[in-house]
């Protein structure tokens, strides 16, 4: 297979998505880029620089992001999601975060042999060509606990409680926004993991996309 493999996921909060994406990118060599961590720098910025907080900073920022930036831990705290999710509404802002998405699956680093995204409108929108696309989701009571293990390990304070009304309002928020809502398209594939561990999650994953890929 000489054409890029392209894999397009979209998901709800803590479905598991980011943990999939990791491990397809590390079986097929592909380059992974989590684009919710985009929004949640952006609205990082907006915390630590309220002042300079406007289009043509956040444009400056974009676009000379550089992957290691969103490893920033501080982008996983509850606060800065909740606010990722108003800015993700933002339609200038999503067109300058959806153009360096867009400009990375279609372009990914050298040595790799595609790339691999995640978000809320990756199938929808970013990607609406990719060679996979998966809609990956789970309850939501798993998904809360799920986010509060990780919190916890991270040793942030937060309750099941908080992290669970926090993954609702963004439910909301992703669900219902006026632009690109989260949804699974017709040609995603389903893959509910609340009764899946991790291995058996990938290895679900894994047995479709070598199907089709000895195909191509």
């Amino acid at each position: 297979m000489n054409e890029l493999i392209k894999v397009a996921i979209d998901s709800p909060a803590a479905a598991g998505a980011g943990t999939q994406s990791k491990l397809i990118a590390k079986e097929y060599k592909l380059f992974y880029l989590d684009t919710g961590k985009i929004y949640r720098y952006v609205a990082y910025l907006k915390i630590i620089n309220k002042k300079k907080f406007g289009y043509n900073y956040i444009k400056k920022k974009i676009n000379n992001l550089k992957i290691n930036q969103l490893k920033n831990k501080s982008l996983l705290s509850d606060d800065v999601a909740t606010i990722a999710s108003t800015i993700a509404k933002n339609k200038k802002i999503r067109i300058i975060v959806s153009n360096f998405q867009k400009k990375t699956a279609n372009t990914p680093p050298k040595g790799f042999k595609g790339c691999i995204l995640d978000g809320r409108d990756i199938t929808s929108v970013i990607m609406k060509n990719a060679t996979f696309k998966f809609f990956i989701t789970a309850s939501i009571k798993v998904r809360a606990m799920r986010r509060y293990k990780e919190l916890i390990n991270l040793k942030k304070k937060t309750t099941y409680q908080e992290v669970l009304k926090s993954i609702r309002k963004r439910d909301t928020i992703d669900y219902n926004r006026a632009i690109s809502p989260l949804k699974k398209t017709k040609d995603s594939i389903l893959i509910n993991t609340t009764n899946l561990s991790k291995r058996a999650c990938f290895l679900k994953i894994k047995k479709i996309m070598d199907k089709k890929i000895q195909k191509i």
